[in-house]
């Protein structure tokens, strides 16, 4: 009997590309993709693990989950990913029905592990320097767009940041592969491609930079648009803005983590530039690219954090009017270097309050920043249809702001015209006046859909 297998994603983009990775190293061993929790054989949870909020989300999944396993005694529970690595057996403490936990470097041995499942929950989270899973043919849903890995692991190691030790250092997919894989997926119908990295600017192979890099895959046949996530301040070199600006298929866009706008607090984040520096590469974005839209990161609460450094970084959300922001405040994350030296002295109501201050803040430059929109007409990518209203087509705006428009006659993949009506503080809606250039037929490799969920959401 085939064994179908049905993998939930939690967490960043990362984890969504590696859920592709696994299905498809798992179909290619000859198991199946299961579309629903009644006809898995097996059930796999890739996880996010940088912050305390998401391990807690997890685990209540897992808790969800043991009626079913009561019921199917043969149902195997896996758990990987990024989280799998940071509690390796103090998560089968934790939830001793699952089965296998597996870290990100453990992927290529999952049809193994899971055909072997013995009796004991299998435990493998060791680090592989070598594992960047060339010849691992991704198993990609319909559509438009693609994930592309290009790098593994992250070298800074910032004071409050676990990824490099659930995901160990950087390593560089060859540029050979990258191309490969782009025109791969070009001749596929995929339109646009989004390049993956922990710290995606410090990519380098050979004499190929990341600047580099970015223009040949710009350059390849077929690809509408080329996005990139997360690049580093620090390298964000002239070479790099450039190509953003002069490369047509480029996005005119680019999420730039600042963290906080106080010298102190990123000293001892151990972010490695000031917030001048940072100020500096926006400023160079916005001169060579007047249409860029930039968002960022910031994190309030951190150790030591006085109210002056907390103005400072508050003021910078109002001076750069970040299109959005990803705004948290900070959670102790243990095997962090500020877990194990540093004191997480804030008291939480402090954190909050921060965090709210910073979110209504943004919520309203967001909302500003799109209803100035209202009126004109943005060149928008179709990516699919509202899973909403079947008439309205979903698409990206070249400085990747999310439309909704009427359908009509477009179709994945097609530029269109639209001529915005209304906006909110994440999407801008309208009417399509034409369609500016026909795209080809979307990937349809997958059908109907590849036993990838993203995580159930929280009640």
């Amino acid at each position: 009997m085939t064994m179908k297998v049905l993998i939930e994603t939690y967490g960043c983009q990362m984890n969504t590309a590696d859920s592709e990775l696994i299905m498809g190293i798992l179909t290619a061993a000859g198991f199946e993709p299961a579309h629903a929790l009644e006809e898995a054989n097996v059930i796999i949870l890739n996880t996010c693990a940088v912050r305390e909020k998401a391990e807690a989300r997890i685990l209540g999944r897992l808790t969800n989950l043991v009626p079913l396993k009561r019921l199917r005694p043969d149902l195997l529970i896996g758990v990987v990913g990024c989280m799998a690595k940071h509690l390796g057996e103090k998560l089968v403490e934790k939830v001793p029905y699952v089965d296998f936990v597996a870290g990100p470097d453990k992927y290529r041995t999952l049809p193994e592990i899971i055909a072997n499942k013995r009796k004991k929950a299998e435990i493998h989270t060791e680090f592989d320097r070598s594992e960047l899973y060339t010849g691992c043919t991704p198993k990609r849903p319909s559509g438009v767009t693609a994930w592309v890995t290009i790098q593994r692991g992250c070298n800074y190691v910032c004071t409050y940041c676990i990824v490099p030790h659930v995901r160990g250092g950087e390593r560089n997919v060859p540029a050979a592969d990258i191309l490969t894989e782009v025109k791969r997926l070009a001749e596929m119908g995929f339109s646009v491609v989004t390049l993956l990295g922990q710290t995606v600017n410090s990519y380098v192979d050979g004499d190929i930079n990341f600047a580099k890099l970015l223009r040949m895959v710009a350059n390849v046949e077929g690809i509408e648009q080329v996005r990139f996530t997360s690049p580093h301040p620090l390298g964000f070199s002239d070479e790099l803005i450039e190509v953003i600006a002069t490369e047509p298929h480029v996005a005119k866009f680019v999420h730039l983590p600042l963290q906080s706008a106080s010298d102190s607090q990123l000293v001892a984040m151990r972010r490695k530039y000031t917030y001048e520096e940072y100020e500096t590469i926006v400023h160079k974005l916005r001169e060579k690219c007047p249409e860029i839209a930039i968002s960022t990161d910031i994190i309030v609460g951190f150790c030591g954090e006085s109210e002056e450094d907390y103005q400072k970084t508050r003021q910078a959300i109002i001076d750069n009017r970040f299109a959005f922001a990803f705004l948290f405040a900070y959670s102790e994350r243990s095997l962090s270097i500020a877990a194990r030296t540093m004191k997480d002295d804030i008291p939480s109501e402090v954190k909050q309050r921060r965090l709210a201050e910073i979110i209504d803040i943004q919520q309203h430059i967001s909302k500003e920043i799109y209803e100035s929109r209202i009126g004109s007409r943005v060149e928008v990518i179709v990516e699919g249809y509202s899973r909403r209203n079947s008439d309205q087509a979903v698409g990206n705006t070249r400085d990747f702001k999310t439309t909704i428009f009427d359908r009509g006659d477009c179709e994945p993949g097609d530029w269109v015209e639209v001529e915005v009506d209304s906006a909110t503080s994440q999407t801008l809606v309208g009417r399509q006046i034409r369609i500016i250039k026909k795209g080809r037929a979307p990937a349809v490799e997958n059908q109907i859909d590849v036993g990838i969920s993203l995580g159930p959401t929280e009640n």
